[in-house]
């Protein structure tokens, strides 16, 4: 069995005395685990880094095998990547969503997200937005997409300022009024009657919204703890919008 695929480094393992275990989210395969052998070499660490864009080539003599990677560099930008707090925390953040998903199922549009995002994570100006829209992003492909479309109470499409925190769905100010105590917030930038860019107030209540529906449904039912990467990026990406503005 072989195949060729873009990927992206998402974390390694040390196996054995020179090995190591390489987790790649690849455009067309999903998360894949591979060996690197020799991986742990002076020529082989600086490609193998978080962030990192690869061309890889999986070899194994069965499907279900763990197989064995074959790397090329195609972008090296883990350098750039440990620049800032938000690009560090961010890379480790979305890599910890990834896992959340099954292996080796396919995802092709959240790797091309992953690879915008990765782009721009230390610009402040866009990498908390493009972390929040990653997540939604994530919870649509585990089946719990929220609809921010239109008003579950009266299907209007405009004047969306809530979510119900049960349903994921918007909610207008009208119908959403008499429980506003009880509602998430809309950020506007995530309405799409608005093309206004996120400040500090709204991507924290951005944060606040996926937070809830990543716990409520994912974090929780499978009993694991929320990622302590994500808390440092929310951090770090709210303090540079703020020193930017």
């Amino acid at each position: 069995m072989q195949w060729q695929d873009d990927a992206i480094i998402l974390g390694v393992k040390r196996h054995g005395e020179t090995s190591v275990i390489a987790e790649l989210m690849t455009r067309t395969r999903g998360r894949y685990l591979g060996l690197v052998r020799s991986g742990r070499s002076r020529s082989m660490q600086p490609v193998l880094q978080p962030g990192n864009r690869v061309d890889v080539t999986w070899r194994a003599r069965l499907d279900d095998h763990l197989g064995e990677f074959r790397i090329e560099p195609l972008q090296l930008r883990a350098a750039q990547l440990m620049e800032t707090a938000t690009a560090v925390y961010g890379v480790q953040a979305m890599a910890a969503l990834l896992r959340l998903l099954p292996e080796r199922d396919p995802h092709p549009h959240l790797f091309e997200a992953l690879d915008v995002i990765l782009d721009n994570l230390t610009d402040p100006a866009d990498a908390g937005e493009l972390f929040v829209r990653f997540e939604l992003a994530v919870l649509d492909d585990l089946g719990f997409g929220l609809d921010l479309k239109e008003c579950a109470a009266t299907g209007l499409r405009s004047d969306l300022v809530y979510v119900s925190p049960k349903t994921g769905r918007a909610v207008c100010r009208t119908a959403g009024a008499p429980y506003a105590d009880r509602m998430l917030a809309l950020p506007p930038f995530l309405s799409a009657e608005h093309s206004k860019a996120a400040d500090s107030e709204s991507l924290a209540a951005a944060f606040r919204l996926t937070a809830h529906f990543l716990n409520r449904h994912v974090y929780e039912p499978r009993g694991l703890n929320e990622n302590s990467t994500r808390d440092g990026f929310v951090q770090a990406a709210l303090k540079a919008l703020d020193k930017a503005g």
